[in-house]
């Protein structure tokens, strides 16, 4: 059968696809649209819980937050820094089950926090090629990068709130 040709017109380029990509990304780094956020997970979590392992559950509240925090530092040190140099598997976690303070709990979120604002930025800035080959890698993008910090933190935010739940310290919905 042979096919018919269209009378349809090509569509016209766009003229800001890098803007919505941009935006588009903003948005998946801040977990709108889809998922809780990052604070509406980890707001008042109770300090005698942050350091608890639920049975069954493989890391504590503390432990994936730090984790989270250190990857996504990771992330942003490789996509902006020529001399990164990347951590010890090890590295990724932190040593203890519980936060060895208030403070340090307060300092993480605030860490995480930032990092993820200027992940965020760098991914903004219209002088990010979001695209060309990151110089000091092996063929990741910034693009890439900011969509692997996104995957991992809604992955690891996930098991934050199921493990708040199942420690029974989830109020919201």
């Amino acid at each position: 059968m042979a096919r018919k040709r269209t009378t349809r017109k090509k569509a016209a380029p766009r003229k800001d696809t890098g803007g919505a990509l941009r935006q588009h990304l903003a948005k998946l780094l801040d977990w709108q649209d889809a998922h809780l956020d990052f604070d509406a997970v980890l707001r008042n979590w109770p300090a005698a819980l942050r350091g608890a392992q639920f049975p069954g559950a493989p890391h504590t509240p503390w432990q994936l937050l730090e984790h989270m925090r250190i990857c996504q530092w990771d992330i942003l040190e490789f996509s902006r820094n020529p001399a990164y140099q990347e951590l010890k598997f090890a590295d990724y976690w932190p040593p203890a089950p519980a936060p060895p303070s208030e403070k340090a709990w307060e300092e993480s979120l605030r860490a995480f926090r930032a990092d993820l604002a200027a992940l965020k930025k760098l991914a903004a800035d219209p002088r990010t090629d979001l695209f060309t080959r990151i110089p000091w890698g092996s063929g990741q993008t910034v693009l890439r990068e900011a969509l692997l910090a996104a995957d991992h933190n809604a992955y690891h935010l996930g098991q934050l709130l199921l493990v708040r739940r199942l420690q029974g310290a989830w109020s919201g919905s």
